[in-house]
């Protein structure tokens, strides 16, 4: 028999505000969190703006040698998860540590240490270059450190899937704790790839707007979209065995009942024709729940505002339900959040979460002119009251991959 499986903490650093119910609140008055870039030089760039995060101090979270020696995408993590634990009122003295794990996803890790010791490198010597290059740059550091922090010695590991990383690190701990390998997991994805050779990676595959206005430049499903925002963070949620929750009286969010994982097979950055790749993730992640198609209410989409994406995802939405498709309600957060790579899942899970607990659907903002191939419901501009027990949350990467979960209201 599989467990049940709930979120019981979430905890996030974006643009949009430290912590999760700030994120939340802002998301639900649709707010902005895509300013000028100030933390690299853009001045030879084509693209000016990105949702990045001004305010966030790593001493608030973490002494000062753990500031050191860990690179910003890993200090998000940190803060995050910190602040999800916390969220949850796990009771840390007393949890079998054995039985609780992390999965971290993130798809490009520590660069920003990596650039600055390179140039350290080139310029100083091999001399110069710190011990701990390695431990700051790699990928499953973030994971390693939460561990290591909390003392969890459960199922670790690190997903690698470029912008669908989180959404599959939760989805397979949904299913270490679903078979019974863990009581608890602490799932989600960190991100700080806003350094100078990463925009113009994404300038030169044309994939990023080069509108320099931050109030319009990022605008999924709108015929004038032209390319995505780059941001940065975390999100990190707690989610546990439904009768260890039950057991401890632990506050319930939301459920988590279905998983879907595919790959297009088909290009190394662009989507499969007609969304097929992706139409079949959610079908897959909705036979997971076990439910019809009929019963999901909203979808989060993966919406990252450029041409082939959004129309895809329209396609494969289309796909999957049918006449359905024109009675959903799906929203593009990123509209709000940038595009945070392997750290959008998470953020996004916790949005569709929120979403959930409160029955309100998250607007898509700037939404201004129709696409005749993005043709249906994205609650545009404004956010609103509503009535749904089931949700969707998509995330696509580059290299093909495609993961989906299905979240559901919490009742016993």
């Amino acid at each position: 028999m599989r467990k049940r499986v709930v979120i019981t903490g979430m905890g996030a650093v974006t643009s949009l505000g430290i912590g999760a119910e700030n994120l939340w609140k802002s998301i639900k008055e649709g707010k902005s969190g895509i300013s000028r870039i100030e933390r690299v030089d853009v001045s030879d760039l084509p693209v000016k703006v990105g949702a990045e995060i001004k305010n966030f101090d790593p001493s608030n979270f973490m002494d000062k040698k753990e500031v050191r020696r860990t690179d910003r995408f890993a200090q998000f993590a940190l803060a995050a998860a910190q602040m999800a634990i916390e969220n949850s009122k796990l009771d840390l003295e007393s949890i079998n540590k054995e039985r609780v794990g992390v999965i971290i996803g993130t798809g490009v890790g520590g660069i920003e240490t990596m650039l600055g010791q390179h140039k350290d490198f080139l310029e100083k010597g091999y001399r110069r270059v710190s011990p701990f290059l390695v431990p700051m740059m790699i990928p499953n550091m973030a994971s390693g450190v939460i561990a290591i922090k909390y003392g969890f010695k459960g199922f670790n590991e690190c997903t690698v899937t470029a912008c669908a990383s989180s959404t599959n690190s939760i989805g397979d701990c949904f299913k270490v704790i679903q078979r019974n390998d863990a009581d608890v997991m602490i799932a989600g994805g960190a991100e700080a790839s806003i350094t100078g050779l990463t925009l113009a990676g994404f300038c030169a595959s044309k994939a990023m707007t080069t509108n320099d206005d931050p109030n319009t430049a990022c605008r999924p499903f709108d015929l004038e979209r032209n390319g995505f925002i780059l941001g940065e963070g975390s999100g990190v949620l707690v989610i546990e065995e439904l009768e260890h929750a039950l057991s401890r009286g632990a506050n319930i969010i939301a459920e988590i009942v279905g998983y879907g994982c595919t790959n297009d097979a088909h290009h190394m950055t662009a989507p499969a024709e007609g969304g097929e790749g992706a139409a079949r993730c959610m079908k897959l992640a909705i036979d997971d729940a076990g439910v019809d198609i009929s019963d999901i209410g909203y979808i989060n989409a993966h919406g990252t505002s450029t041409k082939a994406n959004d129309k895809g995802e329209t396609a494969a939405v289309k796909s999957v339900f049918g006449k359905h498709a024109y009675e959903l309600s799906i929203s593009s957060t990123k509209s709000m959040t940038g595009h945070l790579l392997g750290a959008s899942g998470a953020i996004e899970a916790i949005i569709t979460a929120f979403a959930l607990k409160e029955g309100f659907l998250p607007p898509t903002i700037n939404y201004k002119t129709p696409d005749p191939e993005c043709d249906l419901n994205y609650v545009p501009n404004k956010g609103k009251k509503s009535d749904f027990t089931y949700a969707l949350t998509n995330s696509f990467g580059f290299g093909g991959h495609n993961a989906t979960l299905v979240l559901k209201t919490f009742n016993l």
